[in-house]
């Protein structure tokens, strides 16, 4: 089974991460991408929001998670749950790559991390997360 994840991403004036959490099964004939869009109350032709793919996992039982950042969030009115320090989980050797333990929060640092990679490769996101300082100004250490 897959289920689509999606972390609604948001900065506060310190720098400091949050994110709401949404996620679903996509009905037979949606793909995930339109699921995330669906989940997060994005519109496909949105121009000011940036909806990727940034990881998956495999939970017990099966199901294949599918984990998509959503930046900035659409939102930002609604509560959210504020992520202290952002701790990429690791596998214990180049050959384990999935860590034993994966936190929502550790999901959401892997997620802020790859949009900070898109901000420094992908133009179209550096365009859209750009027209917001507080948010290019946090994904800057995110890469270090």
């Amino acid at each position: 089974m897959v289920s689509v994840e999606t972390l609604m991403l948001r900065v506060d004036a310190a720098g400091r991460w949050s994110y709401r959490r949404a996620r679903a099964t996509p009905p037979p004939g949606e793909s995930p991408d339109e699921t995330a869009r669906a989940l997060a109350g994005v519109a496909a032709g949105d121009a000011a929001t940036v909806v990727h793919s940034t990881s998956w996992r495999h939970e017990p039982g099966g199901t294949i998670v599918l984990t998509y950042a959503v930046c900035p969030d659409p939102a930002p009115w609604l509560p959210a749950t504020e992520v202290p320090v952002l701790e990429i989980a690791r596998g214990e050797a180049p050959a384990t790559p999935s860590p034993e333990l994966i936190s929502v929060a550790n999901v959401v640092a892997h997620a802020v991390r790859h949009l900070a990679f898109l901000m420094a490769e992908d133009p179209v996101v550096a365009q859209v997360l750009g027209r917001h300082p507080g948010l290019a100004r946090a994904l800057e250490p995110a890469l270090a």
